[in-house]
């Protein structure tokens, strides 16, 4: 039995296509409307799974080709985020025999596969899968400077592995032990959702991460990019969190935050606090915005800002953060920009032993952000006003 998936985001692709194949159909995929249209000329399959929402040739012109066209009564399932009423109602008036909205479970795909054109004979029993196939896909940027003992490898495994549509990047910031070799370690076998960039000399976090969502920005099937550290001081699934917030709003920024709230679990060494709400009370001051957290280091950017938050190197190393939402207001103007960024508090935030950032490197904060206000204060915004009020999810 052989089946066609067509789907622009070859991160939902991937692990349907295994799954597929692991109960035994033959699978062809295509990422493109036309070339998924010459796959089922030559393929001949007993099953088309196809999106809706692709560019140029989309999956209701592919369903008006194969029943209208070519007259043909081949099986058509829809897989896709699009649940509007009118659409789901023109694809079946059209002839499709299954509509799956996303994120929806392989299980669930396996079952309604076998539904309408049965089931392969298979050698071995085939496992239930616990992967949920997303409506959205992400890149996710994590810098790495000398994480060799530190890095969290079975954590980021084991979370790509159940959540289909994210893309790690891991930047290899000129590491001086063995981070780059682990890194590669950890690509072998998931080429397709992991990507390591490496950078021969260290230029600092901000230009690691700046580096790193320049380059996902080139990938044309993510919808959102965003960045976390390596310590995973932030869990994946709190920034999972973040994104369910950017892909449900108007948001084009979800910043998380740190800020302690009841059920939360928010540590910190006490020193540490102390110099993180000075540091946070001056940027605020100086700066005249009301974000309670700058610095978290998990935030999530619909692609379209991209280029505008990243295209030019940052003023300073360590708080880059503060200079995306002053590039953000001044290209948007205040009034905009205020209704584009959003500050969402953390479930689960702990300080990780071993991190980079020093007492030394704190007080030269301070003197970073003088920086900031001195450069960005020269550049004219779009609209002028006195503040920016960030709104709390």
């Amino acid at each position: 039995m052989k089946i066609l998936a067509i789907d622009d985001q070859q991160l939902v692709l991937l692990p349907l296509e295994k799954r597929l194949l692991e109960l035994g159909y033959k699978v062809k995929i295509e990422t493109d409307g036309s070339k998924g249209l010459e796959s089922y000329k030559t393929f001949n399959p007993d099953l088309v799974i196809v999106d809706i929402n692709m560019p140029g040739v989309s999956g209701l012109d592919v369903v008006k080709y194969i029943r209208n066209i070519d007259e043909s009564n081949t099986p058509i399932m829809i897989l896709s985020g699009n649940t509007q009423d009118d659409t789901i109602t023109q694809a079946f008036e059209l002839g499709i025999n299954d509509y799956m909205k996303k994120p929806l479970s392989l299980n669930e795909i396996s079952a309604r596969v076998k539904n309408l054109v049965g089931a392969p004979q298979v050698k071995n029993p085939v496992t239930t899968s616990n992967v949920m196939i997303q409506e959205r896909c992400v890149g996710v940027v994590i810098p790495c400077y000398n994480e060799e003992e530190r890095l969290l490898s079975n954590e980021f495994l084991s979370y790509i592995d159940k959540n289909s549509g994210y893309h790690l990047c891991f930047v290899n910031d000129g590491s001086k032990d063995n981070t780059l070799e682990v890194l590669r370690d950890l690509q072998k076998g998931r080429e397709d959702f992991i990507t390591v960039y490496d950078c021969e000399k260290n230029g600092g976090k901000a230009e690691a991460v700046r580096l790193g969502m320049l380059h996902m920005a080139k990938k044309e099937d993510l919808d959102y990019i965003g960045f976390l550290d390596a310590d995973l001081s932030t869990d994946l699934a709190d920034f999972d969190d973040l994104v369910k917030t950017i892909e449900t709003s108007e948001f084009t920024i979800v910043s998380g935050s740190r800020i302690a709230r009841m059920g939360a679990n928010i540590t910190k060494e006490s020193a540490r606090k102390i110099i993180s709400l000075t540091i946070n009370f001056i940027i605020r001051k100086i700066l005249k915005m009301d974000f309670k957290d700058t610095q978290c280091g998990a935030k999530i950017f619909h692609k379209d800002v991209i280029k505008i938050a990243f295209g030019k190197k940052f003023v300073t190393q360590w708080i880059f953060d503060v200079e995306i939402f002053k590039r953000m207001s001044i290209h948007f103007g205040l009034k905009k920009a205020k209704t584009m960024l959003c500050e969402q508090p953390l479930k689960r935030w702990i300080h990780a032993d071993g991190s980079k950032l020093s007492m030394k490197d704190s007080v030269k904060i301070v003197f970073q952000l003088g920086q900031i206000a001195w450069v960005y204060n020269r550049k004219k915004p779009t609209v002028q006003e006195n503040s920016m009020n960030i709104k709390i999810a």
